[in-house]
């Protein structure tokens, strides 16, 4: 059976994960897999959320992420419990109550998260005075192919 989660990936064949035995052009880039686990859609944001505040409430963890929806929110979470990032912890009280944690295995992210904030304070302004720079080269291009 296919649970909603999984459809959710797109395959190999329109730029989704390939599978882990699937050899080729996917394979020749080492971190490709890492990649497709954690920098996914919502991923990252609620990785970092959970890593930030602690264990949370799905309402909470929801009101902290923001502009993801509840359904994308649990598509996620699913997928990140079946990958060991995250831990789900049911208790059976009235009403019952779910909680999620980030696990051991999705906390050993934090120096990668830590080195790419670092990276963006560093090299946002250098990027974005790249993007300027092309765009009135191209739009100079542009105006110089009208004339």
């Amino acid at each position: 059976m296919t649970s909603a989660v999984e459809t959710d990936r797109k395959p190999a064949s329109e730029g989704g994960p390939a599978p882990a035995h699937t050899a080729g052009a996917e394979q020749a880039c080492p971190i490709a897999p890492v990649l497709d686990i954690v920098f996914s859609r919502w991923t990252t944001p609620i990785l970092w959320t959970l890593n930030e505040f602690g264990r949370q409430r799905f309402v909470e963890l929801h009101r902290n992420i923001g502009t993801i929806t509840a359904k994308v929110l649990t598509q996620r979470l699913r997928q990140l419990e079946r990958d060991g990032l995250v831990v789900r912890t049911y208790y059976p009280e009235v009403p019952p109550r779910v909680e999620y944690e980030i696990s051991e295995l999705g906390r050993s992210l934090a120096p990668i998260f830590a080195q790419l904030s670092e990276w963006s304070l560093g090299h946002l302004p250098l990027v974005e005075e790249a993007r300027q720079a092309f765009d009135a080269a191209e739009d100079q291009a542009a105006a110089g192919r009208r004339a």
